[in-house]
């Protein structure tokens, strides 16, 4: 039987989703995960649910053990993962709240691991292809399931990952947004590229929380603006993780 490997962001990692939930410690020889496994069901389907931060939130985005989290899913069996991630908006139509489900990523972290390859076989390099990274079947899915929602959403998007803790700059922002970046947040590019290199069907479906720093007409991004959408929106990506999983 498939399972369903979800990856929970910031405030969207929320176990309470699971029928028949259970914990489920995994070891990796990249290290420990960011949070144990949690395994149930989702109207039938077999779900693990891994917290990227911890699940006290304890885990800054450029110290997540992305390597031991993929190969952690592999290894319970998940067959898809489905992310989902906090986002700022680089653009005007992309407001608070508003879905996106990503089909391209820019990479501008700097100094995390980023492959499994660290050592190729002689005369065997493996150069694993990037140019659509995320799975277009479970895109169509979310997509489907967005506009059975009745929600507001964007059908494609460019994510910028950054290495973070800390925000953009105006300049940054405004730069990102020159490069063609839609969305802007500190994980997925690393996630996307690891289940790529495992050869698992990667999806993730951002929420909008704020515009970044471009804008000069509001206050730049605080981390207390992003909970506050958080709480008025995370029960709406808990329906949409609902409604999505038994179709995969």
């Amino acid at each position: 039987m498939a399972v369903i490997g979800i990856i929970g962001g910031s405030g969207l990692d929320n176990p309470d989703i699971l029928s028949n939930p259970a914990d489920e410690e995994v070891r990796t020889p990249y290290g420990e995960p960011s949070s144990p496994l949690k395994r149930g069901t989702i109207g039938g389907a077999e779900v693990a649910l891994l917290a990227r931060h911890g699940r006290e939130h304890t885990i800054p985005p450029g110290r997540v053990n992305y390597r031991a989290n993929i190969a952690a899913l592999k290894a319970a069996g998940c067959t898809h993962i489905v992310a989902t991630t906090a986002v700022g908006s680089l653009r005007e139509e992309i407001g608070r709240g508003d879905f996106v489900i990503i089909d391209q990523f820019i990479d501008f972290t700097k100094q995390r691991g980023m492959t499994y390859y660290e050592r190729f076989d002689p005369h065997k390099p493996v150069h694993t292809p990037m140019a659509d990274p995320y799975d277009s079947r479970l895109r169509g899915i979310l997509i489907e399931e967005c506009r059975r929602l009745g929600y507001r959403f964007h059908d494609h998007g460019t994510v910028v990952t950054i290495e973070g803790p800390r925000f953009s700059t105006r300049a940054e922002s405004r730069m990102f947004r020159a490069w063609g970046a839609d969305i802007i947040n500190m994980s997925v590019a690393t996630e996307t590229v690891l289940a790529n290199e495992l050869g698992i069907p990667y999806a993730a479906v951002a929420m909008s929380t704020d515009y970044d720093s471009w804008r000069s007409d509001e206050e730049p991004v605080t981390w207390e603006a992003i909970a506050t959408v958080f709480a008025g929106n995370a029960a709406k990506v808990t329906a949409l993780l609902t409604a999505l999983i038994p179709k995969i």
